[in-house]
């Protein structure tokens, strides 16, 4: 079936609308990284509630060099921001594991620093951030993460996989670009922006080593044409389902 990129934003504003008259909520909270599924989610959350009712959060981890975008992001859209810089949340952490020390006495182990431990640290905070922000101003927390990135598990567990409802979450990256292009009151640079996570210094497709046209095509199609990317796509899926499925409850009753 033909991808409508209309069609699909009218649906999801109606849904983000239809949502929060289920579950009697008014205002949204969208953590803003400048990127384009943040911009696409704030885009959507403001079309459906009023820009009035959403709150763009800027988080950064000390410096953010694109701070600037996720700025004009909220200056396009007319919506109520804020910056909180989760550098000293960061810091603080490593410094009460004793990550620099590497000592431990008697009895306990030390926490070796992980440099991939401490790139998602960067989203737990965000979220804990987010979420405490949320509960405060009696908002939902909307979450801005897209199929592609789940379907490879190129998210953060109880980071940006945690929120109260997910816009893009049926959109691939590629679509969610399409659906941004349809909105005027965004600059079509902050949509076509190269994903990057802010993070590693690296952009989406490097870090991974996949590109976003294949996960597209292996999610849309069945295959993207070159059967060991597919099966590396593939695997990627499977390793990685736990971040898309709650945790598994153990059953002492069973056998």
């Amino acid at each position: 079936m033909e991808f409508c990129a209309e069609k699909a934003r009218d649906q999801l504003v109606k849904a983000i609308r239809d949502l929060a008259a289920e579950q009697g909520f008014t205002a949204v909270v969208v953590g803003i990284s400048g990127g384009k599924d943040s911009t696409v989610t704030a885009a959507l959350c403001a079309r459906a509630l009023g820009k009035e009712n959403v709150y763009g959060v800027m988080l950064p981890d000390g410096e953010q060099k694109d701070l600037k975008d996720s700025q004009a992001v909220c200056r396009a859209l007319g919506i109520q921001h804020r910056i909180v810089n989760i550098g000293e949340m960061h810091d603080a952490l490593k410094r009460v594991t004793d990550q620099k020390e590497q000592t431990a006495g008697e009895g306990e182990f030390s926490v070796p620093f992980s440099r991939e431990s401490d790139i998602n640290v960067g989203p737990r905070l965000r979220m804990t951030t987010l979420r405490y922000i949320a509960q405060a101003l009696g908002a939902r927390l909307a979450g801005t993460g897209n199929l592609s990135e789940v379907t490879v598990g190129y998210c953060t567990k109880d980071g940006d996989t945690s929120c109260d409802f997910s816009v893009l979450g049926r959109l691939t990256s590629l679509e969610v670009v399409q659906v941004g292009l349809t909105m005027e009151e965004l600059p079509a640079f902050l949509v076509e922006k190269t994903p990057t996570d802010g993070l590693s210094g690296l952009s989406d497709e490097e870090k991974m080593g996949l590109s976003y046209r294949d996960i597209h095509l292996y999610i849309r199609e069945g295959t993207c044409g070159k059967p060991e990317t597919d099966e590396k796509i593939r695997r990627r899926e499977q390793a990685n389902m736990h971040k898309r499925t709650m945790p598994k409850v153990l059953d002492p009753f069973a056998g």
